[in-house]
C-alpha cells in the first residue's frame, strides 16, 4: 500500500466524496485519496490501464470480469453499490485475490415501494380491496414487498426455487402465473449451466433469462398486471409485445431487455415505464454507498467514521400516513412523472442509450417511506 489511494468510481454512486476521502477513511498512512469519477459504461480495460486504480467502485452497468481486469495488477478491492451481482464475475475476483463487496438489501424498501406505487397508481381500488400478489424471487426485495402486502391484507403467492418451502415460499411457478392479480419479478439474471461458460455469465439450475416467455404469458390471465424491476432479459421482449397486442395486458417495466435502448414498439404498449430507477431513493443510494464504504474500511482494517445518517435530512414520509390517506400517493412518489419523462425521450422510434443514462444520472432522488428496518 502506498500513501496515495486512487479510486475509479461510477459517477452515479451517491455521495462518493462524503464517504471516500482521507478523513472518512481515517487512515494515517493515507495522505491523499484521489477519486476519479466517470460514467459507469465508460469504465473499461483501457481506462484501468491508464489510471491504475487500487479500488474500483461500480454499479450494475459495468461488467467486472476478466476482460476488464486481465491486464490490471493494481486493483485489490471492487465494490458494487447495488443489490444485484450478475454483472460481477465473483469466482474470477476470488481467483485473483481481489476483495469484493456489494450492497445487498440497500434499496429493498425503495424497490418494494416502487412496485406498490405502480400497483396503486394503476389500481387504486387495491388500497381497500384484497387481491393476490404473486412474487417471483424472495430475496431481500421480494420478502420486503411481501411485508407491505401483508400489512395491506393482500394474499401473497411466493415462488423461489432456491429457498425452502415456507409460509411465504408457498406456491409453484405455475400457481403464481395462473392465480395472481399482480405479478412482480425480483430475480437475478442467470443462464442455464454449461460446461464451457465462455461468456462468464452467471449460471444456475434455475435460469431466469426469458423466465417470462411466450409459454408463461400464455398461462397468465389477461387481466394480470405484470411488473419487472429486476433485470430486463428476465422477460422475452418479442413475446411480451405479442402478448400485449393480443391481451391488452397492463405491464410495468423499470428494466428492459435491450437496455439502455428502448424500442418505441415496446414503450408505446406499456402501462408504465421508468428508466431503471426503482431503487433510486435517497436512503437506498446512501445505504448502498455506506455498505461498500464499510466493506472497504474492513478490507483496509480501519475504523469507519462516516454514516449516512449524518447526510440525511428529516424524513416526513410515513407508511402509516400513506395507508390512512392513499390519495397522498402522488406526493409520496409520482411514478407517472418518471414515466412521462422517459417517454419524452423517445425519438425516431426509440429511446437511445445516452438519453436513458442521462435520466438516471440526473434523477431527483425520492425519499423512502419509513417502514421497519
Amino acid at each position: 500500500m502506498t500513501n496515495k489511494l486512487t479510486i475509479l468510481a461510477d459517477s452515479n454512486i451517491a455521495s462518493l466524496d462524503d464517504f471516500f476521502n482521507t478523513e472518512a477513511l481515517a487512515a494515517t498512512h493515507l495522505q491523499e485519496v484521489d477519486v476519479i469519477k466517470v460514467a459507469g459504461r465508460d469504465i473499461n480495460a483501457a481506462l484501468l490501464a491508464q489510471i491504475e486504480p487500487e479500488v474500483l467502485l461500480v454499479r450494475s452497468v459495468t461488467p467486472v470480469n476478466e476482460a476488464l481486469l486481465a491486464n490490471n495488477q493494481s486493483v485489490h478491492f471492487v465494490g458494487s453499490a447495488t443489490l444485484g451481482t450478475d454483472h460481477v464475475d465473483q469466482p474470477y475476483l476470488a481467483a485473483r485475490n481481489i476483495t469484493f463487496a456489494n450492497a445487498a438489501g440497500s434499496s429493498k424498501h425503495s424497490v418494494a415501494q416502487y412496485v406498490l406505487s405502480a400497483i396503486m397508481t394503476l389500481h387504486p381500488e387495491y388500497w381497500q380491496q384484497s387481491m393476490t400478489l404473486g412474487i417471483i424471487g424472495l430475496g431481500n426485495i421480494g420478502s420486503t414487498l411481501a411485508q407491505y402486502a401483508d400489512d395491506l391484507g393482500w394474499q401473497v403467492l411466493g415462488y423461489d426455487p432456491l429457498l425452502p418451502v415456507s409460509n411465504l415460499n408457498n406456491a409453484s411457478f405455475e400457481q403464481v402465473i395462473n392465480q395472481s392479480d399482480v405479478i412482480s419479478l425480483h430475480v437475478p439474471l442467470t443462464d442455464k449451466k454449461h460446461n464451457d461458460n465462455q461468456d462468464n455469465q452467471i449460471s444456475s439450475d434455475y435460469p431466469t433469462r426469458h423466465l417470462i416467455d411466450q409459454s408463461a404469458l400464455n398461462m397468465m390471465p389477461a387481466q394480470t398486471l405484470l411488473i419487472n424491476s429486476a433485470r430486463g432479459p428476465v422477460i422475452d421482449n418479442a413475446a411480451l409485445v405479442a402478448d400485449i397486442q393480443k391481451s391488452n395486458r397492463q405491464v410495468v417495466l423499470d428494466v428492459f431487455e435491450d437496455e439502455p435502448q428502448i424500442a418505441e414498439q415496446l414503450l408505446s404498449k406499456l402501462a408504465l415505464a421508468t428508466p431503471h430507477i426503482a431503487g433510486y431513493s435517497l436512503e437506498g443510494k446512501l445505504r448502498g454507498t455506506q455498505m461498500i464504504y464499510e466493506a472497504f474500511c474492513a478490507h483496509m482494517d480501519i475504523l469507519p467514521k462516516q454514516s449516512m445518517h449524518h447526510l440525511l435530512p428529516v424524513n416526513m414520509y410515513l407508511w402509516s400516513e400513506l395507508k390512512s390517506h392513499p390519495d397522498k400517493l402522488p406526493k409520496f412518489y409520482d411514478i407517472r412523472q418518471d414515466d412521462q419523462q422517459l417517454r419524452a425521450q423517445c425519438k425516431e422510434g426509440q429511446v437511445n442509450g445516452q438519453d436513458f443514462d442521462n435520466l438516471r444520472r440526473d434523477y431527483h432522488l425520492r425519499r423512502e417511506w419509513q417502514f421497519g428496518n
